[in-house]
C-alpha cells in the first residue's frame, strides 16, 4: 500500500502496480503511454417540433434516442450540484482528475480480493468519461434497412452485436479500461474547467430507462426543470444516478420514509436518505435541513415525454408532424445518408419550426371530423384537408378523419397513413382527382390561343372519340385506342357551350371535345409545369419487380384519372391565383441546432410555370364555379374572391374540392382509401351526418375557407385580356364533295360544331357535301355551328356558253339537257355576251338559260331597226 500511495502521490495517477503487477517504474512508464485525449461530443438531445399558436411557438412533438435536454451550468440548482459532489466525489474541486483516496480505497479492496473486479472510488470526472464513451457507441443503436427479409435478420443481430460489444469496452470491469479511464480522465481535466465537467456529467448521466440528464428527469419525474428542484427532490434525482434501472421512480407507487415495502422505492428512498446524508457530512445542508428532508416522501409526478409524433395529436397534428420528420429525414442538406438524417432527428437537439397555425388547424379538423367520421361501416372510408399559403409554399393547416395509429392504445379507423401526401413522405398511393384535373386542360386551350367564350359541342349524350381525332407530339402520351363512351355527370348536361359555361358546370363531353383540339402532350406538361407528379411513381411488372411511371397523358386523363395526393392539386391551383408563378410545398420555416446555429432546410421553388394573363383566364373561368356552378355551396360569401373546381369520379368513389383565394390555396378530399371487396364504393348512394357523401366535400370545406379569409382576406383576381377573352376566328372550309362522316371530323378538328341539313338538290354526287351555311370561305368563331347538307344528285351543272357563237351556245346546252332562250337572235354566228342562269349553276335539265349577244352581230333586226339591218 504504502508504494501505491506514493505511487499516486508521485504521479497522480492509477495504482499501475496494484491492478497490473508491474514494477513502479515500468508502472509510469506504461500509464504514460496510453491515450489521453478524449473527444467530448454533443450529446444526444431531443428535437422538437413547433407550431404557432396565438402566434407563439408551441412544442407539438419530441424525438430522442435519449430523452435529454441539454442546459448550462446556471440552469442547474444548487442543490443537485451539492448532492452530486456529496454523494460521488467530495472531493472534486481538490483532485486533479482521480480521486487519490477514493482510488486507494479500491485498490485496496482489489489487493484483498485478487480475481475479483476491479473496485470503484471513481471520481465524478472518471464517470463523465465512461459515459462520453457509452454515447460513442449510441452511432451503432440503430434499425437496419434491408429490403430482403432473408438476410435483414442477420444484419440486424450483426448491428445489435456491434452496439453491445461497444457498451461492455465502455464499462467493463478491467485493469485496461480502467487505466485508460483514469488518463482520461486526467486529460480531460487540462482541457475543461471544473464546473464543465461536472455540468457536463450531469447532462449526459442516465436516470432510467431512456431518461437521460438532469434536465430531462426533473421533468420526467416531477414537471419540473433542474434549477427549480426542490432538496429532496434533488437527492433523490441524485439517488437514482447509482442504479438507474432499480431505483428509478416510474415502476410503482412512491412510499414515505416508514414504509418497510421491499419495492424498488424502498429502496430508491433508502440512496435518498444516504445522499441526504453526506450532504449534511459535508455541509452542504443544515442538520434541520437533513431532519426536514428525510421526512418527506418522495411523490414523483411522471410527466412522460411522448417519443414521436403521438403528442402532436392532442393538437390534432399528428400527420402535419409525421409529414416533418419525413421532410427532415429527405433533406440532402442535412445529412450524406437517410441513417445520418434519421439520426440527426433523434439525436441532434434539433429545434424545428413549422408553418403550421394551430388555430387555424383546430378549425380544420373539426370542420372535417365534424362531418366525416373516422370509420364507416361498409367502407374503407378517407378524407383531408390541406391549405397552403400562395408565393411562399408554406403548408398552414393538414388534417384527415382518421386518429394517427397508436400500436399501444390502438383505435377504429387509426392509420399512419398521412393522405394529403406522396407516398415517400408518408402518404399512400393517391387518388384519382376527377374533374379538378380539368384544370390542365383549361390552361391548355388558352396556351393555344383560344378564348374562354370560344364554343364547344358537348353531347348531352354518351359519346365516343375515335382514336382519329386525338392527337400528341409526345411518343408516350399517343392515344393508342380510342378513348371509350364519355358521358355527364348529370342529366340534361351539354350543348353548344362556351368554355366559361362548360368550366362552370364541369360537363365531360366539352373538356373531351377540347382535348380534340389539343395537343395531349401539352395537356400533361402543363400539369408538370405546376408541380403535379403521381403520388407513388412506380408500378410491378409480371415478375413483381417494381418500375418507375410517369404522369400518364391520354385522353382519359383529362377527367382525371391520375392518383395524385391533395398537397399537389392545392399547390396547382395556387398557381392561378399566384399569376401563374407555381410554388413547391413546404412544411419547415427553419431548423436550429443546439447552439442555436440555423441548419440548412430546403426551401419553396418558386417559378413561373404559365403566362400570368393564361392564368388570369383560367381564375376568370374557375370563379363561375364557386359562384353559380358545382362548388358555389362550399363558398362562404365573405367577400373574398375565390376560384375553384370540384371533382367526382366514376361512381363517386373519390370527391374533390379545390380552391384558391389570392393568399391561400386548399384541397379538400373525401373518398374511398381502397375498394372494398374488390369495389369501389358509390359516395352518391351514401348519407354522412345527413350530407350526400358526393356533396360533403362542400360542406367541410365552407369553414374552412371562411376561417381562412377572416386571417388572410384575399384581393381580386387579374383580369385577363387579348386571346383570350376574343373568341378566335376560323375559316369554313370547302366541303364539296366529301363525306358527311369526313366533313364532320374536319369541322370537329377546327373547332366547329357540325349540324348535319339532310339532303338538298344538288350536283354533287348522290350523298355527298353539296353546300355548308355558312358556305365555304366565311369566318366564323370556333366552337360556332355549320349546317352541312348532302346532294341528292338531281341537278346538273349549266355549261359556260359565254364568248361562243349562237349555234355552238345553243348545242351546247340542249347536250347538257338545257333548253336555250335567244331572245329572237337568229344569226348563227352571233357572239353570246351573258346567260342566265350562269355558269355551272346547278338546275335541273330542262331549265331554260337566257343568252344575250354582243351589239353590233348579225341578227334579224330588233325594234326600230332600218332597212339596213343595222338595228339591234
Amino acid at each position: 500500500m504504502s508504494v501505491v500511495a506514493g505511487l499516486l502521490v508521485t504521479a497522480a495517477v492509477t495504482p499501475a502496480i496494484a491492478v497490473t503487477g508491474m514494477a513502479a517504474n515500468n508502472g509510469i512508464g506504461a500509464f504514460e503511454g496510453l491515450p489521453e485525449y478524449l473527444k467530448i461530443e454533443k450529446p444526444a438531445q431531443n428535437s422538437t417540433i413547433y407550431a404557432k399558436k396565438n402566434g407563439k411557438n408551441v412544442a407539438i412533438a419530441t424525438f430522442y434516442d435519449q430523452n435529454r435536454v441539454e442546459v448550462t451550468w446556471d440552469a442547474i440548482g444548487q442543490n443537485v450540484k451539492d448532492a452530486a459532489l456529496s454523494t460521488e466525489d467530495p472531493r472534486f474541486y481538490e483532485h486533479g482528475g482521480i480521486d487519490i483516496m477514493g482510488t486507494i480505497r479500491g485498490a485496496t479492496s482489489t489487493l484483498l480480493h485478487p480475481g475479483g473486479e476491479v473496485q470503484g472510488g471513481s471520481s465524478i470526472t472518471q464517470q463523465y468519461v465512461k459515459n462520453v464513451r457509452l454515447m460513442k457507441c449510441e452511432v451503432y443503436n440503430k434499425t437496419v434497412n434491408d429490403s430482403n427479409p432473408k438476410t435483414l435478420k442477420a444484419k440486424q443481430a450483426a448491428q445489435d452485436k456491434q452496439y453491445q460489444d461497444c457498451q461492455i469496452r465502455a464499462i467493463e470491469q478491467t485493469p485496461d479500461r480502467k487505466l485508460q479511464e483514469m488518463k482520461m480522465a486526467i486529460g480531460l481535466e487540462k482541457k475543461y474547467s471544473k464546473n464543465q465537467i461536472l455540468a457536463g456529467y450531469l447532462n449526459i448521466v442516465g436516470f432510467g430507462g431512456q431518461v437521460y440528464g438532469i434536465e430531462a428527469a426533473a421533468r420526467y419525474y416531477f414537471g419540473k426543470t433542474a434549477g427549480t428542484l426542490t432538496l429532496p427532490e434533488a437527492a433523490t434525482l441524485i439517488a437514482i444516478v447509482n442504479n438507474p434501472s432499480n431505483l428509478r421512480l416510474d415502476q410503482s407507487k412512491a412510499v414515505s420514509p416508514d414504509n418497510n415495502a421491499s419495492n424498488g422505492y424502498k429502496q430508491t428512498l433508502d440512496r435518498r436518505n444516504y445522499v441526504l446524508y453526506r450532504m449534511q457530512v459535508n455541509h452542504k445542508i443544515t442538520q434541520k435541513q437533513y431532519d426536514d428532508a428525510i421526512k418527506t416522501k418522495i411523490t414523483p409526478s411522471i410527466h412522460a415525454q411522448s417519443n414521436g409524433c403521438l403528442a402532436a395529436a392532442a393538437y390534432g397534428a399528428a400527420y402535419y408532424c409525421d409529414w416533418v420528420q419525413h421532410l427532415v429525414q429527405d433533406d440532402t442538406q442535412l445529412g450524406k445518408t437517410a441513417d445520418d438524417r434519421a439520426e440527426l432527428l433523434r439525436r441532434g437537439g434539433l429545434k424545428i419550426y413549422t408553418p403550421l397555425n394551430l388555430n387555424l388547424q383546430k378549425t380544420a379538423q373539426k370542420a372535417l371530423s365534424s362531418r366525416i367520421p373516422a370509420s364507416h361501416s361498409g367502407v374503407d372510408l378517407g378524407a383531408s384537408n390541406v391549405a397552403m399559403e400562395l408565393g411562399t409554399g408554406r403548408v398552414v393547416t393538414m388534417v384527415q378523419n382518421t386518429p394517427y395509429y397508436d400500436a399501444d392504445h390502438p383505435k377504429k379507423g387509426a392509420t399512419e397513413i398521412n393522405f394529403n401526401v406522396d407516398n415517400k413522405d408518408g402518404g399512400g398511393l393517391g387518388f384519382q382527382t376527377g374533374s379538378t384535373y380539368k384544370l390542365f386542360t383549361l390552361l391548355e386551350w388558352l396556351k393555344e390561343g383560344h378564348s374562354l367564350y370560344d364554343r364547344i359541342s358537348a353531347p348531352s349524350y354518351a359519346t365516343t372519340f375515335p382514336y382519329s381525332r386525338w392527337h400528341s407530339t409526345c411518343p408516350d402520351v399517343a392515344p393508342a385506342v380510342t378513348w371509350p363512351t364519355v358521358s355527364n355527370d348529370g342529366p340534361g348536361e351539354g350543348g353548344n357551350l362556351s368554355i366559361m359555361s362548360a368550366t362552370a358546370a364541369s360537363v365531360n363531353t366539352a373538356f373531351a371535345q377540347m382535348g380534340t383540339q389539343l395537343d395531349l402532350c401539352g395537356i400533361r406538361t402543363t400539369a408538370m409545369d405546376l408541380g403535379v407528379h403521381l403520388a407513388w411513381p412506380y408500378k410491378f411488372d409480371n415478375q413483381n419487380k417494381r418500375t418507375p411511371r410517369v404522369l400518364y397523358g391520354g385522353p382519359a386523363s383529362i377527367l382525371g384519372t391520375n392518383e395524385l395526393a391533395p398537397l399537389t392539386i392545392a399547390a396547382a391551383y395556387a398557381t392561378i391565383g399566384n399569376k401563374g408563378v407555381y410554388c413547391s410545398p413546404i412544411g419547415i420555416d427553419r431548423i436550429l441546432d443546439p447552439s442555436g446555429k440555423d441548419l440548412p432546410v430546403s426551401k419553396s421553388q418558386c417559378k413561373q410555370a404559365i403566362d400570368p394573363n393564361v392564368a388570369a383566364g383560367a381564375a376568370l373561368a374557375l370563379r363561375g364555379v364557386m359562384t353559380g356552378g358545382t362548388g358555389r355551396s362550399a363558398n362562404p360569401y365573405d367577400g373574398v374572391p375565390l376560384l375553384g373546381k370540384t371533382g367526382t369520379t366514376d361512381d363517386a368513389a373519390q370527391n374533390w374540392l379545390a380552391t384558391s383565394t389570392t393568399k391561400v390555396a386548399t384541397t379538400t378530399w373525401v373518398g374511398n382509401v381502397q375498394q372494398t371487396k374488390g369495389q369501389w364504393i358509390n359516395f352518391g348512394d351514401w348519407f354522412m351526418q345527413d350530407i350526400g357523401g358526393r356533396d360533403a366535400k362542400l360542406n367541410v370545406a365552407k369553414p374552412i375557407l371562411a376561417a381562412l379569409n377572416k386571417v388572410y382576406g384575399g384581393s381580386s383576381f387579374p383580369q385577363p385580356t387579348g386571346s383570350v377573352l376574343q373568341a378566335k376566328q376560323v375559316t369554313v372550309p370547302d366541303l364539296s364533295g366529301k363525306s358527311p362522316d369526313a366533313a364532320k371530323n374536319i369541322l370537329q378538328n377546327l373547332g366547329f360544331t357540325y349540324i348535319d341539313g339532310g339532303a338538298v338538290d344538288g350536283s354533287q354526287p348522290k350523298g355527298t357535301v353539296e353546300k355548308t351555311n355558312p358556305g365555304a370561305g366565311a369566318q366564323t368563331s370556333i366552337g360556332g355551328t355549320v349546317t352541312v347538307y348532302t346532294s341528292k344528285q338531281n341537278l346538273t351543272a349549266i355549261p359556260n356558253v359565254v364568248g361562243q357563237p349562237l349555234a355552238q351556245a345553243v348545242a351546247a346546252l340542249q347536250a347538257a339537257g338545257f333548253a336555250a332562250d335567244t331572245g329572237g337572235q337568229t344569226d348563227p354566228t352571233a357572239v353570246v355576251l351573258t346567260q342566265s342562269p350562269a355558269a355551272q349553276t346547278a338546275a335541273k335539265p330542262g331549265t331554260k338559260v337566257t343568252l344575250t349577244f354582243k351589239a353590233g352581230t348579225g341578227g334579224t333586226g330588233g325594234a326600230g331597226g332600218g332597212n339596213n339591218g343595222n338595228g339591234g
